[in-house]
């Protein structure tokens, strides 16, 4: 069975300051209003910011991206470029992506994809 929203990441660990590319995949056949997209430091108050959406550059330096269905365009996948000035206290920091579909306030369906920051 395919999954009704993926999210992969083009790197299993980055180092603070690289750029980590994503793509998100929706074969969710239903109604929804907006796409999520959330990034969450292991342990930290720090965050990713998002620099790119599908090749338009943009400035979110937020954890959480929200976009409208309406902006999408009917782009599928969606690729997204974000970035970090993390440094782990240890040798490396965990990350949590999690994209979730949302409809009239209530998310319908969500993926995860982990990823570690590393010491440069």
């Amino acid at each position: 069975m395919e999954k009704q929203i993926s999210i992969s990441l083009a790197a299993d660990q980055i180092a603070a300051g690289q750029d980590l590319r994503g793509k998100i995949f929706i074969g969710y056949a239903g109604r929804f209003d907006s796409l999520v997209i959330n990034s969450q430091i292991e342990n930290s108050s720090d965050v990713f910011s998002y620099l790119s959406l599908n090749g338009k550059k943009i400035n979110h330096p937020y954890a959480r991206l929200s976009i409208f269905k309406a902006e999408l365009g009917g782009k599928n996948p969606v690729d997204f470029v974000a970035s970090t000035k993390h440094i782990p206290l240890g040798d490396y920091s965990n990350v949590r992506f999690r994209v979730s579909i949302i409809q009239e306030h209530k998310e319908v369906v969500s993926d995860v994809a982990q990823i570690r920051v590393v010491k440069a």
